[in-house]
């Protein structure tokens, strides 16, 4: 649905990052999943599309996993225009199941997993202003196109996301025999701190070994949307980059408005899935009911999203 502006200037900012009337009428209609108005992009909103990929192609030919390429040739990505998720879809689904679902805003944290076990990926539609491209307040479409979706092209990641999704399945129905309403809630809370630290440090963030002895290739979706960060991860002696194992993971903290001076690193997309596995393992064995406190804080939204899904 079309929606009118109510003056020029919000007219004229499209569907940029906090300032697209669009979206915030969706969200004062409590529509969560929506439909993208390509129309409403406006020439600012497709420029910075293209500046963004501009100053990404070189970088993700030097960093990028070669499966993350083959991701973006998959795609057939327009590097000039923002891209319509239906031509993205057109090209996605017959590889792996997989279909970008235009979002206005946050899901919470158990309907996210749960899209992304049913082979749905919640995709921002807006795009951050180009005249900040740096700057980024919450995700935008170049993160979750250019960044995630290109790994959904891949079986074995596609594979991996849908298990995550399972997990976060196995979490909920297991709060459910828990009696006592406050250990419930500390378990949960618990869990979700630990699936939420996984996420991040692989599916974000992660890094994986290259073909060549101590070749280093980035695989994480905020790593391969970030300029700066991408070459940084890999060229930088300030970033620590330790052998992937789950315990240091689901316990290790991590803050998301700096570059991460911490990064963990797979041997493999088997591997990276033979431990998403073990996370669903240790979830039934409640292995994860007491991990390490810090960051990322677990919102009430986030909560209580695990708590109604396990009712």
């Amino acid at each position: 649905m079309t929606t009118t502006a109510s003056n020029p200037r919000e007219t004229s900012a499209g569907l940029t990052t906090t300032r697209a009337p669009f979206i915030e009428q969706a969200k004062s209609e409590g529509r969560l999943y929506i439909e993208q108005p390509y129309e409403l992009y406006t020439p600012a909103n497709h420029d910075a599309w293209r500046r963004l990929y501009a100053r990404m192609a070189d970088r993700w030919q030097k960093y990028a996993n070669h499966r993350f390429l083959q991701g973006i040739e998959n795609l057939c990505l327009d590097p000039m225009h923002v891209p319509p998720l239906e031509a993205v879809n057109r090209f996605m689904a017959p590889l792996t199941g997989f279909r970008a679902k235009a979002v206005s805003g946050y899901v919470p944290a158990y309907m996210f997993f749960d899209c992304l076990r049913q082979r749905e990926f919640p995709t921002t539609i807006t795009i951050r202003d180009g005249e900040v491209l740096d700057y980024l307040p919450e995700p935008d479409i170049f993160h979750d196109i250019a960044g995630h979706v290109p790994m959904h092209t891949d079986k074995a990641f596609a594979d991996t996301l849908v298990l995550f999704g399972e997990c976060a399945r196995a979490a909920a129905e297991r709060a459910q025999v828990v009696a006592d309403e406050h250990e419930r809630v500390r378990r949960m809370t618990s869990v979700i701190k630990a699936m939420a630290r996984f996420f991040w440090f692989t599916i974000e963030f992660g890094l994986m070994k290259g073909t060549r002895p101590g070749e280093l290739k980035a695989y994480g979706s905020g790593l391969l949307s970030s300029y700066g960060e991408l070459e940084h991860c890999i060229e930088s002696p300030d970033v620590q980059r330790w052998p992937f194992q789950l315990e240091w993971v689901v316990n290790q903290s991590f803050e998301i408005d700096h570059y991460q001076p911490l990064l963990f690193v797979v041997d493999s997309f088997d591997h990276l899935f033979s431990e998403v596995g073990r996370l669903a393992d240790w979830v039934t064995a409640g292995k994860l009911d007491n991990v390490s406190p810090g960051e990322p804080a677990i919102s009430a939204t986030d909560l209580a999203s695990f708590l109604g899904a396990a009712t």
